[in-house]
């Protein structure tokens, strides 16, 4: 960067704090959520809700879990009272939710939300006034003691309403902009506000403290907040309550530090929806603590549900790589990340500890209500575990592991070929047209076992075949005795057509339980080159998909064009 522009910046000062207790300390419970999606979320928007989307909204975040919800700014605008009216005249909130609302510390404010508030059992009123030094002096031009006056003034009035109404009013305070604030002055002006509010341990005040716009480090946040904490009067009657913006693109490390260093309660949005960068992402959030085994009170086991409704409310697009919730963050591209979870995965079905542990995934994608159909994709990165792990986790064929290299050779060539991501559907196309339905060289026809006889010792073992087999276009009818089914169709194949191979590998398995389940078999042959080709059959007779997995390997050789095997 040019040095005349750096000279424009300084950096943010840090707290002295020598004797800072956050660092060792873990979460251990999820806080207070209070969700602010109908308020911050809704202004940020470029088309704000309408009733019906907003009401949409409110009802998800019940559904969720909040127990407090921003609903918004009802001295602001005629929808934003409107809204809060249809919640209460339409009974639309449960008993145990409880809606806060927001007001600058101006009389006029205060009187219209506490008129739209008329009805509710409980509600909270959020006062605000902006404190930093920057809006103090370029906005405001007044100094400490007017700003303390102008919050003081607030906090009166709204202790005044509060006692004409029936409802029962809990009282929240928001030193706007509290990271550009001195701390000595953020805490003034909350001690005044908490002076004027009597807050007790069995009612305390909630102190909002918000990163308004995010300045530092997410370890200064945490320094704030624990001296914020360490220095308040009263403690015990406050709910210290974070806000925090993305500013830096650290709300999530921000807040989760701030919650170590004391604070009891978050505000946020679902996605980190929000002014400029957003507000702190309570899903991210929320799933940070449940991969500790830490319940976060708030259920996103149906997290496409929260998706849709979300997006069309609020007309934004949930990015596809977004912690826990994006399309493509259950999904592997990578070879070597496929070839990892597979095993992970495999490795997962064998073990008894009941523990999570699959490489790449720190989370099980069903504990939020997706599938396993997305966690391998394939493209032309993709290696050979993924294409494999797909066939398997999809269609049930469990590829033996040496034919692995030759079936991701295969399936990179159609994905060159196709110039996009291949879907699951088309991976099995291509093994099925590839394996299953190659018939360049050799057809069955039709296959007898003429007789068997079984010795306890098997090299004494006896069985003769007859099958028709379309040899490029013609039928030809070959017969032979072996030591059983199998083998006798190979020496027919050497002996009457001449054809020179080894049979090399063989492996078999059911696709499906039940009588009339299909079996699949796996052969690996060595042409008279030594190369290795594999062929794949499917019959509801085991003897016979073996002979058709024969053909399927001798197809493959026959037609060299073909770089997998």
């Amino acid at each position: 960067m040019e040095q005349e522009k750096l000279k424009k910046y300084r950096p943010y000062t840090p707290v002295h704090l020598p004797e800072r207790t956050w660092p060792d300390r873990i979460i251990t419970r999820a806080p207070i959520w209070c969700s602010v999606d109908l308020r911050d979320g809704n202004q940020a928007l470029i088309q704000p809700m309408n009733l019906e989307e907003k009401l949409e909204m409110f009802q998800l975040l019940v559904q969720i879990g909040f127990k407090e919800v921003e609903v918004g700014f009802p001295s602001a605008s005629q929808i934003e009272y409107d809204f809060l009216r249809l919640l209460i005249d339409g009974k639309h909130i449960p008993k145990d939710v409880v809606p806060q609302v927001l007001t600058q510390a101006r009389d006029h404010l205060i009187k219209k939300s506490f008129a739209a508030l008329q009805g509710v059992d409980e509600a909270i009123v959020h006062l605000y006034n902006s404190t930093s030094a920057l809006q103090r002096d370029v906005v405001f031009k007044k100094g400490r003691k007017e700003i303390i006056e102008l919050g003081v003034a607030g906090a009166r009035l709204i202790h005044e309403q509060a006692a004409r109404t029936e409802t029962k009013i809990r009282y929240e305070y928001s030193p706007e902009s509290f990271t550009g604030t001195e701390l000595d002055f953020a805490l003034e002006i909350c001690e005044a506000i908490m002076d004027v509010w009597e807050p007790t341990p069995d009612n305390p005040v909630i102190i909002n403290l918000p990163a308004t716009v995010e300045m530092s480090t997410p370890n200064i946040y945490a320094d704030q907040i624990e001296w914020f904490c360490r220095h308040m009067h009263s403690r015990d009657c406050a709910t210290i309550s974070l806000h925090a913006h993305n500013d830096r693109g650290e709300a999530v490390a921000a807040t989760e530090l701030g919650l170590m260093a004391g604070a009891d309660r978050v505000e946020g949005t679902l996605f980190g929806n929000g002014e400029r960068t957003g507000n702190v992402d309570i899903v991210t959030l929320a799933l940070n603590m449940f991969t500790q085994g830490l319940d976060p009170r708030l259920d996103f086991s149906r997290i496409n549900r929260v998706i849709n409704i979300y997006e069309r409310c609020t007309k934004m697009k949930v990015h596809p790589r977004h912690p826990y919730a994006g399309e493509l963050v259950y999904t592997a591209f990578s070879g070597s990340h496929q070839d990892a979870i597979n095993k992970g995965m495999t490795a997962l079905e064998l073990t008894q500890s009941g523990l999570w542990e699959v490489p790449y995934l720190p989370i099980d994608p069903q504990d939020v209500g997706r599938t396993y159909e997305s966690i391998i994709r394939i493209n032309s990165q993709s290696g050979k575990g993924g294409a494999a792990y797909i066939m398997d986790r999809e269609f049930g064929f469990k590829l033996p592991k040496d034919m692995h290299p030759g079936f991701g050779r295969v399936i990179q060539e159609a994905s060159d070929v196709h110039g996009d991501e291949l879907t699951p559907e088309m991976v099995f196309h291509t093994f099925e047209r590839e394996y299953l339905l190659n018939s360049k060289g050799y057809v069955l026809q039709s296959f007898n076992v003429l007789k068997r006889h079984f010795e306890k010792d098997e090299a004494n073992s006896v069985a003769e075949i007859e099958s028709v087999v379309v040899v490029r276009g013609e039928e030809k009818t070959i017969r032979a005795v072996g030591n059983g089914p199998l083998d006798a169709f190979c020496t027919a194949l050497r002996d009457e057509l001449g054809l020179q191979f080894i049979l090399h590998s063989y492996h078999e398995h059911a696709l499906a339980r039940g009588s009339s389940s299909k079996a699949v078999s796996y052969i690996e042959i060595l042409d008279h080159d030594s190369e290795s080709w594999w062929g794949v059959g499917v019959d509801t007779d085991i003897i016979v998909a073996s002979i058709k997995s024969l053909l399927s390997a001798l197809n493959r050789s026959a037609s060299k064009v073909h770089k997998g095997k």
